[in-house]
């Protein structure tokens, strides 16, 4: 499995972004109501933020020899797969978040709750990716010594 790029993640936060400022403007020039994100969402960011990381403890004390007993390889691919999901999304709703804050400031009147909520899930989901970052950089794996495969190779192992 590749890590994740920071081009794809730049990538999918444009998207959010522009989808979220340009669904904003569609629905209130149709006469709607702007969406304006709740407050739960932003906890709810913060603590999926956590448990990623606490479910990629466990790995990166395998990978660091911490650990007596070996991890199981399948749960360890979840957990990088959680990892790498984690980011992605969190980069996702990055973009939803400043796309519905900068919606909401450049309105006419700026309405004070709906700037702060877009502010509370941008840095939430700021959380999740950060902890997929982390939580993916934690189940890598070091490096072979490329002189120990040389070595090996002369010996015929």
């Amino acid at each position: 499995m590749k890590r994740t790029r920071p081009t794809h993640l730049i990538g999918l936060a444009g998207a959010g972004l522009i989808t979220a400022y340009l669904g904003e403007l569609w629905l209130v020039t149709s006469g709607s109501r702007a969406i304006a994100p709740p407050w739960t969402l932003a906890l709810t960011l913060a603590v999926v933020a956590v448990l990623v990381l606490v479910a990629a403890w466990p790995v990166r004390r395998a990978v660091r020899g911490e650990r007596r007993r070996a991890i199981d390889p399948l749960v360890a691919s979840r957990v990088v797969i959680l990892a790498k999901a984690s980011s992605l999304t969190g980069a996702v709703i990055v973009g939803v978040g400043a796309g519905a804050l900068v919606f909401f400031v450049t309105r006419s009147v700026p309405a004070a709750g709906p700037i702060w909520m877009s502010v509370a899930v941008t840095v939430g989901a700021g959380a999740v990716l950060a902890a997929g970052l982390i939580a993916e950089s934690w189940c890598t794996l070091p490096p072979q010594d490329p002189e120990a495969d040389q070595i090996g190779d002369r010996v015929g192992a």
